[in-house]
């Protein structure tokens, strides 16, 4: 997993260490030069865009490693690599800096149900993210319910009723085409009744640009009411998954995301990019299809992998 950002990382470092005289100023006391500096950040850049991290946060990335290397002093104990390295490292953790939120403990603490909304276009992984986190939460003692709210596609409710089958949840479901809202009202009742401790709304995988389908979202926020509203993206989208990841923001307000087919040969720029985009945090990676193949997510979780020796 970013094996593609972390290849890039990797050369760019070399290179940087291999043209350590030009960057060092003898005449200042061995101290890096900005004009140099600046030709490694525009490398830098490249290798990041490259890689489909978003341009804002790029440009926050080169800011914070100018700021913790220009005029540093070069020593034997840190050369310029080592310098670099560092500051990367140090940048790349500060731009996801947010809130973290502990998921577990967050549903354990609330009043129940507590109820979680789904967002996310169609073909991330939502539905299948959902059967992940209900996995998750029965392994910690949580019960939970399923509310099949995407009822715009037949194939949808069957294949979060096969989740349903396969993990011995109950899942609250009406006909194809009926109100998604009304769906999700019936399984919080249901969740009150039976006291259950979590309701997972499905929704239908709207396209951000969609209005009709973006309204009524909305109306199944108001009707349902979430404790949390998770965004679901899909590595391999890269910026795509940015873009999407603010406009569902924008139109019905994210606490947290699910970044789901990690496994694969992602570039790693989606990760890096959403945390800071829309300022909220990373709750899990998607790791593979099992139920269980699903990870908690930091910021030093990421780093760790980025420079990973292989």
């Amino acid at each position: 997993m970013f094996k593609a950002l972390r290849d890039k990382l990797k050369v760019w470092k070399k290179q940087a260490s291999t043209e350590l005289d030009d960057v060092i100023s003898e005449d200042s006391g061995r101290k890096i030069k900005e004009s140099k500096l600046e030709d490694f950040l525009w490398d830098l850049e490249m290798v990041l865009m490259e890689a489909d991290v978003a341009l804002p946060v790029i440009v926050e990335i080169k800011s914070r490693i100018k700021e913790d290397l220009i005029g540093k002093r070069v020593t034997k104990k840190i050369g310029f690599s080592e310098g670099i390295e560092i500051a990367l490292r140090n940048a790349i953790k500060d731009v996801m800096l947010v809130e973290p939120l502990d998921f577990i403990q967050f549903i354990k603490d609330h009043e129940k149900p507590v109820v979680i909304m789904f967002v996310g276009v169609n073909g991330t992984g939502k539905t299948t993210s959902i059967a992940k986190l209900a996995h998750l939460l029965r392994k910690n003692q949580l019960s939970s319910v399923f509310a099949a709210s995407d009822t715009f596609r037949a194939g949808a409710i069957e294949q979060l009723e096969k989740h349903s089958l396969n993990l011995g949840i109950r899942i609250i479901k009406h006909q194809s085409g009926s109100d998604p809202a009304a769906v999700s009202y019936d399984a919080v009742e249901h969740a009150k009744a039976r006291r259950k401790d979590v309701v997972l709304i499905d929704t239908a995988g709207r396209m951000q640009t969609n209005v009709n389908l973006m309204d009524e979202m909305k109306k199944i926020k108001k009707v349902a009411n979430p404790d949390l509203i998770v965004f679901v993206g899909d590595a391999l989208a890269g910026n795509d998954a940015v873009e999407q990841a603010v406009k569902f923001n924008e139109a019905v307000g994210i606490d947290a995301a699910i970044l789901s087919k990690i496994d694969a040969d992602a570039k790693g720029g989606a990760a890096l990019s959403i945390t800071h985009s829309i300022g909220k945090p990373i709750l899990f990676v998607g790791t593979g299809q099992e139920y269980d193949d699903i990870a908690f997510f930091d910021a030093k979780w990421m780093v760790e992998r980025l420079f990973e020796v292989k």
